[in-house]
């Protein structure tokens, strides 16, 4: 099966390579719309979305894809492709250099690989963590290639912590980190995965923006959890596109003692 990896993976790296090359055409250039759901969209979204739906299609016949901007009930299918062509909008479309293209591989509905690019600072993340999937995959997290884990550090005020915007009441006197906010989800976890940052919290990501990081948080050695309902498997017919999964990603288990007392 190592063939299938090594299709799987250079399938992501060349689709998110020549996306983000056109995307870095509209960086900064292009004005954003309002959806249903209050969150950005514009036509660089809606246009990467089709090349990488296009892109899939071609290469991956038969199977599922679920998109933010395009399909957005899980069809079933064994496989399946889970895409946000562009998280981080609001970023991109001020002309702020943290905007990424995420694509995310599921076997039965559970992630076992992701990938995602950062156009503006070449930097690409991949991860492969076969789960209780019983399929044979390397296993492993990496940046450009190399290798990398979570931290193992204490807490201190030297070290950073991640939120979102809609997450920051978390924030007391006494938190034990630095406080971040870098506008996209999926480079919120990432930061945790490549041992940057001890840990960071969501409070409204999507299933699109979860994917591929799931995979490569887990396969760095990072834990995940989930504080609502758990987003995988996903399952049949169900439409995501209004279904958030707030979640806290931490380098190791024995920070949750440490960062959980902070959402009461």
């Amino acid at each position: 099966m190592q063939d299938f990896w090594t299709t799987v993976l250079e399938f992501s790296q060349t689709t998110s390579v020549r996306v983000g090359k056109q995307l870095m055409q509209d960086f900064g250039q292009v004005q954003a719309t309002h959806k249903a759901d209050g969150s950005l969209v514009t036509r660089a979204d809606q246009w990467a979305d089709r090349e990488i739906r296009d892109a899939i299609a071609a290469s991956f016949p038969g199977y599922g894809i679920l998109t933010e901007e395009g399909e957005q009930v899980f069809p079933g299918t064994e496989w399946c492709w889970v895409i946000d062509p562009l998280d981080g909008t609001t970023n991109f479309t001020r002309g702020i250099p943290i905007w990424s293209i995420s694509l995310g591989l599921l076997y039965r509905g559970v992630p076992i690989f992701g990938y995602v690019y950062l156009p503006t600072l070449d930097e690409a993340f991949h991860g492969f963590w076969p789960g209780k999937s019983g399929l044979t995959t390397p296993i492993g997290a990496f940046r450009n290639h190399h290798p990398i884990h979570t931290s193992n550090d204490a807490p201190s005020s030297h070290h950073f912590f991640n939120l979102c915007s809609r997450s920051t009441r978390v924030m007391q006197t006494n938190f034990p980190c630095k406080i971040r906010m870098l506008g996209v989800a999926s480079y919120n976890f990432l930061t945790v995965a490549d041992g940057a940052v001890l840990g960071c919290l969501e409070a409204t990501p999507k299933v699109w923006d979860i994917a591929a990081a799931w995979v490569i948080v887990q396969a760095a050695g990072g834990v995940w959890v989930s504080l609502g309902s758990e987003p995988f498997p996903l399952l049949l017919e169900i439409d995501y596109s209004d279904r958030s999964f707030p979640s806290l990603i931490v380098s190791r288990k024995e920070l949750l003692s440490v960062f959980t007392p902070f959402l009461s």
